[in-house]
């Protein structure tokens, strides 16, 4: 059933099926609630549409596990490297709100020789001109719309049609030699390339306008690289009505030729209308420049970061959606020009959207930069810093988003200060604590000491794999591994439980530091074994635990009577920022001294390793490394498997070879 949900979901998107059988495929969804069959990028996904995961995404199907792989689709015969994933749109956070598909496979063989015509200045600041191109570029470029990789956006409610964001260098490469080939010298001082991240948008007659709007420049602190000019390029060519392209202060452009590239200035704020009479298809990026000089806002930073924020909230509520496009706008434009008073209301409106959630007890109001919890007994300014990690990133609790396991309630107040949030937090339920405080060296207790007896053959009635001294290395070495992962960890998800550890969060003055992931040094790993299976046999998982790894700024807060104020400047300045959640399996001796050896090796070889997230223990390109299994960059686990397995028949061989040769000689 779950193969036939999977390719009607394909056919029915293809417009294959009456509106009766989309009805019906539709109630078959939300009827079907299975487990995800992996997990990646913090996302668990399906095979097939269900319930919960409705949103369809494509990714490098090398990067799905062996053993489910071949469960989904390649729905795309021009990129077959893609599978199709489903997820939950309840799980996404910012890093995860857009699916970048790689596409420089699509361009590998394609002869990328692009040249652009003399540029027409349409007005200040903005050109047209003709991309020159072999038919078979020509050819590549066009096959970009037949992948079938559509997706609808997170704010279609305004802006028409589909698109899909992709990243090819090749092909910012080959643009970014026309661009500097063809463009006016003046407009490029300080070029440094075309963005190799592409939108591919498609509309429909009849679809709705992408909606006046400015484009977000591009920025990277650490590179010193901003975006100053977008870059349209129709694939299609038709026309409008009132404009295909209508710059707000420029030209207004009706009608378009097929493969014409548009340049201008990100100032300009500018709408897009389908054509009339056919498909209208292009791609959007933009030129960046080279600019060690920016200087930084925070206060754009702070509605940056409400505009994420209401963009992830806007799956649960979707009348935010208009104020996270507002938000975004608004910090477009101050990019160029500052902000403008009267920023801390959404434009039309007068006022300012808030949240209020209920987590396990604990009330809190949040805008996605400011976050304000009630001042009890019963919760610690150390649990507030905690829930406001928890809630920025969405992260998983066990099987379910942080944000899915809230009661949430939108709210919409005049002027951003929240004068009137402490008054509402005291008629809230105060519940106890949501988030404890726990000793993670509880997870590591320490081992019996080791007795003579060498292994379960000689010690037939005595051996106990408790006091074995290989079995108690193996089981030393294995929580050196795991406390590397879990102890620099600010915050542990014990299943659905959540705990904190304390000596994460330092508090100095105004300022809450999250201390960042330190992992410690791996030590060598040696071990063998000569009869009754192998002592990593003996190596069980007591419990899994999720770590949740936060390299972020300092949280700023304040404090009254009755409040907690925190300030979240995600966005601060030249931060770069990280957040990382994986699942760490604890290590245990279990007694299996009476088991039979032979089911051991079929059956329930090697546990603890098996349990290991292979992504902590091989390198980026899935190769066996030179390091240690225990340590990040291992080999691959299953090739830990055959290594050990190996060794040890290899080393039964031999001692059946010496008892042979001994049996001779007392003869």
């Amino acid at each position: 059933m779950s193969i036939e949900l999977r390719d009607r979901f394909f056919a029915l998107s293809g417009g294959q099926g009456t509106d009766d059988e989309v009805a019906r495929y539709r109630a078959e969804v939300d009827a079907t609630d299975t487990e995800p069959a992996a997990t990646l990028d913090g996302l668990g996904i399906s095979w097939h549409p269900t319930a919960r995961h409705k949103a369809v995404r494509f990714l490098e199907a090398g990067r799905i596990d062996a053993d489910v792989r071949k469960l989904f689709a390649r729905p795309s015969e021009g990129a077959p490297h893609l599978a199709a994933v489903f997820v939950d749109p309840r799980e996404l956070s910012f890093r995860t709100f857009e699916n970048i598909v790689p596409l420089d496979r699509l361009f590998a063989d394609v002869p990328l020789e692009l040249g652009l015509t003399e540029p027409v200045e349409l007005a200040k600041d903005a050109y047209a001109s003709s991309l020159r191109l072999p038919d078979a570029a020509r050819a590549g470029l066009a096959r970009l719309d037949s992948l079938n990789l559509y997706v609808p956006p997170l704010n279609a409610s305004s802006r028409g049609g589909e698109r899909f964001i992709f990243h090819s260098a090749l092909l910012a490469e080959a643009l970014t030699k026309a661009v500097a080939a063809a463009m006016p010298e003046a407009m490029l001082d300080g070029f440094s390339h075309v963005n190799p991240v592409f939108r591919c948008n498609r509309f429909e007659p009849g679809d709705g306008n992408f909606h006046h709007h400015r484009d977000t420049p591009y920025y990277d602190a650490a590179r010193g690289h901003v975006s100053r000019y977008t870059v349209l390029l129709y694939l299609t060519g038709g026309s409008a009505e009132p404009a295909a392209l209508d710059l707000t202060g420029g030209p207004s452009v009706a009608e378009i030729e097929p493969f014409t590239c548009v340049v201008f200035d990100q100032r300009y704020e500018h709408e897009g209308a389908p054509y009339r009479d056919g498909r209208k298809v292009f791609l959007r990026t933009e030129l960046v420049f080279s600019e060690p000089e920016v200087t930084h806002d925070p206060g754009i930073g702070a509605l940056f970061s409400k505009a994420c924020y209401w963009t992830g909230e806007s799956v649960f509520a979707p009348e935010l959606a208009r104020h996270a496009d507002a938000y975004y706008n608004q910090v477009a434009a101050a990019h160029w020009s500052g902000l403008p008073s009267g920023t801390d209301r959404t434009p039309g409106t007068g006022r300012e959207p808030f949240i209020h959630k209920q987590f396990r007890g604990v009330h809190f109001v949040a805008n996605g930069y400011d976050f304000w919890f009630p001042k009890s007994d019963t919760l610690s300014l150390t649990e507030c810093a905690a829930i406001t990690l928890l809630d920025y990133f969405n992260c998983k609790l066990g099987d379910t988003a942080f944000r899915d396991l809230c009661d949430t309630q939108t709210l919409e107040a005049e002027g951003a200060d929240g004068a009137w949030i402490p008054a509402f937090l005291d008629d809230a339920k105060r519940g106890g604590s949501a988030v404890s405080p726990f000793d993670k060296s509880a997870l590591f207790p320490d081992p019996e000491e080791a007795d003579d007896v060498c292994c379960p053959f000689h010690g037939i009635g005595r051996f106990d794999p408790r006091r074995h001294d290989e079995i108690i290395d193996l089981y030393e070495r294995a929580q050196t591994f795991a406390k590397a992962h879990l102890m620099p960890a600010p915050i542990l998800l014990l299943g659905e439980d959540v705990v904190l550890d304390p000596e994460k969060f330092v508090i100095r003055g105004n300022q809450i530091h999250v201390l960042g992931d330190q992992p410690l040094t791996p030590v060598n790993f040696a071990a063998c074994w000569n009869y009754g299976g192998m002592p990593e046999n003996y190596l069980d998982v007591a419990a899994t635990v999720g770590a949740a790894h936060f390299l972020v700024p300092p949280i700023v807060f304040t404090e009254t009577d009755d409040c907690y104020h925190l300030q979240f400047d995600f966005f601060r300045n030249t931060w770069m920022v990280k957040h990382q959640q994986s699942a760490m399996p604890v290590p245990m001796i279990r007694d299996i001294a009476e088991a039979d050896p032979d089911e051991l090796d079929a059956d329930e070889a090697f546990p603890w390793m098996d349990a290991v997230d292979p992504s902590l223990v091989i390198d980026g390109d899935g190769e066996r490394a030179a390091a240690p299994w225990w340590a990040e960059g291992a080999p691959p686990v299953d090739e830990l498997y055959d290594h050990h397995a190996e060794r040890y028949y290899n080393e039964e061989e031999e001692e059946e070879e010496e008892e042979e040769n001994d049996g001779e000689e007392d003869d």
